[in-house]
């Protein structure tokens, strides 16, 4: 077989070789990505059914992050009247918007409560008043940009939960997470309606938890086509070997 024949065979095999051994690494990548998301998701689901824990006191606030979302939280306190902030939102029941409260606890901290969905046209009922202990669930604040439009403070336009942009707005210093009220809070019997037809009692307890979990199918992907290779790796070493027989 003639050196040139032989060069060129060397290459197309170590070719072959880095493709086959660089899509069984991003196979086995996925599988490790998988599992670590499928235990990241049990985790949740235990944080979000587990009975709820006080609130992290002001000095933890700076260590909060990702690991602490979705944590179920009981906050004792009362609600600031007439501080309701609207964020523009999308749920399985409409488009509306997401009705966000100061409440005050009894170190006068403030935390900013998602209290729930209100649809279009409406004006959210106000808040329970008086010292209540609500629960809910630890969301992390979303900061301006993570929406399709950027917020506009000055014209009262929302469209992320940015905690400290809202309680900036509002002359306040807040928390820098929020918490998802849980669906129990602005239940009729807590609520007195200000005789306005065209009020709405927020809708809580909307949270929803999705992570997508498409590592199996990337994995099997990856893994194909490392066989690909193979495959054809074998049809071009045949064919040279017939073309050097003729």
């Amino acid at each position: 077989m003639p050196s040139r024949r032989i060069v060129k065979l060397t290459i197309i095999s170590l070719c072959g070789s880095l493709l086959f051994a660089g899509f069984i690494a991003l196979g086995n990548w996925q599988l490790e990505r998988r599992l670590w998301k499928l235990d990241l998701i049990e985790k949740v689901e235990s944080r979000v059914h587990a009975p709820a824990t006080p609130a992290p006191p002001t000095e933890t606030w700076s260590a909060i992050s990702k690991a602490d979302e979705y944590r179920h939280l009981a906050l004792n306190g009362r609600f600031l009247i007439d501080k309701d902030t609207l964020v523009v939102a999308a749920t399985e029941l409409g488009s509306g918007y997401w009705v966000l409260t100061p409440f005050q606890r009894g170190d006068n901290s403030i935390v900013l409560v998602n209290r729930g969905f209100i649809t279009q046209g409406v004006t959210p009922l106000p808040p329970p008043q008086g010292i209540i202990t609500l629960t809910g669930l630890l969301r992390l604040s979303e900061p301006d940009g993570t929406a399709l439009r950027d917020n506009s403070p000055s014209t009262g336009r929302w469209y992320s939960r940015d905690t400290k942009a809202i309680a900036n707005s509002l002359g306040l210093s807040a928390a820098p997470y929020f918490i998802d009220a849980d669906a129990a809070i602005n239940t009729p019997t807590q609520m007195q309606n200000d005789g306005n037809p065209a009020s709405q009692v927020p809708v809580g307890g909307l949270t929803v938890i999705h992570f997508n979990n498409s590592h199996m199918v990337y994995a099997v992907t990856w893994y194909s086509l490392a066989i690909s290779v193979l495959i054809a790796g074998f049809i071009v070493i045949r064919e040279e070997r017939k073309s050097y027989g003729r």
